[in-house]
């Protein structure tokens, strides 16, 4: 699913599109391998006998629950969010049944922070923190890909976003 170009303004480019690192992507990726590698067993294993049939419907069921809740959805939860930095904003989009999503324009960041374990380290990935003047929510881009690399080009389009200059007031 490729990010809707139909809510960028004109005068806007994309500068660069994000989903959360792959390493989210993993645990879910294992759950799936091993509900099915347990549900395989089972069927290889017990008994073709009506207990037997019984049995491997329960595991079944269990296999399935876990399978969805722990392995489908995540993974489809990752592929659903969206980090976009354009010319103009940050957008933030994620959420599958229902989508949420969020715009920081640049020339309200105040400050961006960022984050990384040691494993972000090894695997290049991080938090980004992004805090705006007047808004008493941080947005954070959690487990992006190249992090410092995102951070650096946030610093680059703050500086060259243009600041909102206050309206004069006329005197007459």
């Amino acid at each position: 699913m490729a990010f809707p170009e139909d809510v960028l303004t004109d005068e806007e480019e994309v500068v660069l599109h994000l989903r959360p690192h792959w390493k989210a992507a993993v645990a879910p990726v294992l759950i799936l391998a091993l509900t099915l590698t347990g549900l395989v067993l089972a069927w290889v294993k017990l008994p073709p006998t009506e207990a037997g049939r019984i049995g491997l419907l329960l595991v079944a069921a269990i296999m399935l629950y876990y399978a969805i809740r722990y392995g489908a959805l995540p993974l489809m939860e990752w592929h659903a969010t969206r980090y976009v930095l354009t010319s103009e904003r940050i957008l933030i989009q994620h959420g599958l049944l229902t989508r949420e999503r969020r715009d920081l324009p640049l020339n309200r960041i105040n400050d961006h922070a960022l984050t990384q374990s040691l494993l972000d380290r090894l695997l290049g990935s991080g938090t980004l923190t992004v805090d705006s003047v007047g808004d008493q929510r941080s947005a954070v881009l959690a487990g992006i890909p190249a992090a410092q690399l995102v951070q650096s080009t946030l610093y680059e389009l703050i500086e060259l976003a243009p600041v909102d200059e206050p309206e004069e007031e006329e005197v007459g």
